[in-house]
């Protein structure tokens, strides 16, 4: 083989292995808080309310930054762009660590950021490099974002128990991941570096945001975030409660990360066959509802709730990622969608952590949040029917 054939091969091949690192830092950095947060309450001495902002913060930092980041590839290119999401990731990794309360709430507002960056525009650079090939990439970076994920909550709770060792070893053990992602993205800065294509278009204005379908694929993106992320808080505290060791229900709760995996095996070859995702929609969002009523009815078999709750929020998350490159038509607008749904929709979510926490508080249990989530789940179904039309933003 040529010199250059090689190149041409191992341009798109890091490229894919990039934009799977990338994937990799999308959760890990915030699901791994869960198994740990007790001990961090202890040693901090957090109340329920602090506990829960810490999943909150970073959310609000997606809020804010989301709609900016579209302005960001405009100015310096999508690779560049995703390199210094990773570098902020690594830096909020490093600095939560360290130990005081201060750098935790900064260093998580931190990473906050350079998620939202890569969030937003992963499904921007699907749709320029990969259009053929939107919902199997997008399964795959899903994939790869569930299992690190997993491997995250599964190791933290041994990590902090370790002799020596504590609640800051457990969170900082994940700098790895976008230190690794660091090194293989290196080389797209100076072989793709163009920068995205079109005129900018407002944080806050342009075609997107007058569209009712933009508004559904928001709608089904940010309640599923709002379902998740206070699952991913509070499922280990709802164990604990139950009667589940603090170690068992790290465990469950790494099992919940490793099925948000799964759909990413299938779900995006099956997503390329359908004529529409109406249907699938909303009975991946069924499998969710009928996950927290187990949690609530049957605790027992956590388990399985555990693990049918990752997969039907997997299958969601892969779905709204899909619905903001396929219900755009073009570059430009599918940047400005993601950056439309992703502040809106974490904005949506970012009060729930917290305020489950307190609700949590004050009725004593947790029957009350759990009914709330299925609540929000009929609204999910009805925002993914709508989404879920094969039809594009006019």
């Amino acid at each position: 083989m040529s010199a250059k054939s090689s190149a041409r091969f191992a341009s798109p091949f890091l490229l894919l292995v990039g934009l799977l690192l990338i994937g990799a830092n999308l959760r890990a950095p915030i699901t791994g808080v869960g198994p740990v947060l007790e001990l961090m309450r202890h040693a901090l001495d957090l109340g329920t309310a602090a506990a829960g902002a810490l999943t909150t913060l970073p959310l609000l930092a997606f809020a804010v930054a989301s709609p900016f980041c579209v302005l960001l590839a405009r100015e310096y290119g999508l690779e560049r762009s995703l390199f210094a999401a990773l570098v902020l990731i690594a830096a909020g990794v490093a600095l939560r660590s360290l130990g005081p309360v201060w750098a935790l709430f900064v260093g998580t507002g931190i990473i906050g950021v350079g998620i939202a960056i890569a969030n937003v525009l992963l499904p921007s650079l699907l749709k320029r490099d990969f259009p053929e090939r939107i919902a199997t990439l997008t399964s795959a970076y899903a994939l790869t974002a569930g299992v690190v994920a997993a491997v995250a909550s599964g190791v933290a709770v041994p990590i902090a128990t370790l002799p020596g060792s504590g609640w800051n070893w457990a969170l900082g053990a994940v700098v790895v991941v976008p230190l690794v992602a660091l090194a293989v993205w290196m080389p797209q800065l100076s072989n793709h570096s163009a920068p995205v294509a079109g005129t900018a278009t407002p944080p806050h204005g342009g075609r997107v945001w007058h569209s009712m379908l933009a508004w559904q694929v928001t709608g089904f993106f940010g309640l599923n975030s709002l379902v998740y992320y206070v699952t991913v808080t509070w499922l280990p505290s709802i164990l604990t409660d139950a009667g589940y060791s603090a170690a068992m229900a790290g465990s469950f709760h790494g099992v919940s990360q490793l099925a948000t995996a799964v759909p990413g095996l299938f779900l995006g070859p099956v997503v390329n066959r359908l004529k529409d995702q109406k249907v699938i929609s909303v009975g991946v969002v069924s499998v969710t509802a009928i996950a927290l009523l187990g949690l609530l009815l049957l605790p027992g078999w956590a388990l399985v709730w555990a693990a049918l709750f990752g997969f039907g929020t997997g299958s969601t998350f892969i779905l709204g990622l899909a619905f903001i490159s396929l219900r755009a038509i073009d570059v430009r607008q599918s940047a400005a969608l993601s950056g439309m749904a992703q502040s809106v929709g974490y904005l949506v979510a970012a009060a729930a952590p917290p305020l489950v926490g307190l609700l949590h508080d004050l009725s004593g249990g947790w029957s009350a949040p759990l009914m709330i989530c299925v609540a929000v789940c009929c609204a999910m179904m009805a925002f993914g029917y709508r989404a879920g039309r094969a039809v594009q933003i006019s």
